[in-house]
């Protein structure tokens, strides 16, 4: 834990792909907690309105978000994935759709 709290910026890519355990989510409360006004990013293929099933403690979950959610910037990005032109036979990275920013 010492570890993920010392960076001046830590990034949490792919957040909330699926159900934690209560453990993980208490660690990841603790986490978030000790980096209290340290730069954290998080990165997710989901609304943050879905993230609060994931979590098995709706009260873990409602702290922990309110924290993520509510003292954050979010940027939205809409458009294709790039992830099917990185495949084989998928396509040259050119031909790929560039996302937008809102």
């Amino acid at each position: 834990m010492r570890e993920l709290v010392r960076p001046d910026v830590l990034i949490l890519d792919d957040f909330a792909m699926r159900q934690m355990t209560a453990a993980q989510a208490d660690d990841l409360y603790e986490l978030v907690s000790e980096r209290q006004g340290r730069s954290l990013i998080l990165t997710s293929n989901r609304a943050p309105s879905d993230w609060y099933p994931l979590f098995p403690n709706p009260e873990v979950a409602e702290s922990l978000l309110d924290r993520l959610i509510n003292t954050s910037y979010q940027v939205i990005m809409n458009g294709p994935s790039y992830r099917p032109n990185k495949r084989p036979g998928g396509g040259s990275p050119d031909k790929a759709s560039k996302p937008s920013i809102k």
